[in-house]
């Protein structure tokens, strides 16, 4: 299996290349606003994990001291 996510402000562009899609028997579905959202917030997520154990004390210690730069 293998898929692609597609981006237009034009829905009629969008609607054309599902039409195209179906033509060619690939399956299609349209996601909404929030749903792309929290596609880009599940990835940014997936790529900052490090499986590394992190202090929280620590790391909130850390952002203050950046925030008074």
């Amino acid at each position: 299996m293998e898929g692609a996510i597609l981006h237009t402000d034009s829905d009629k562009d969008l609607s054309l290349i599902l039409q195209m899609a179906k033509k060619l028997g690939i399956s299609t579905r349209k996601l909404s606003k929030e749903e792309i959202e929290d596609y880009g917030l599940s990835s940014a997520i997936s790529e900052g994990r490090t499986e590394e154990y992190i202090d929280t004390d620590s790391f909130l210690e850390e952002l203050r001291d950046d925030s008074k730069d």
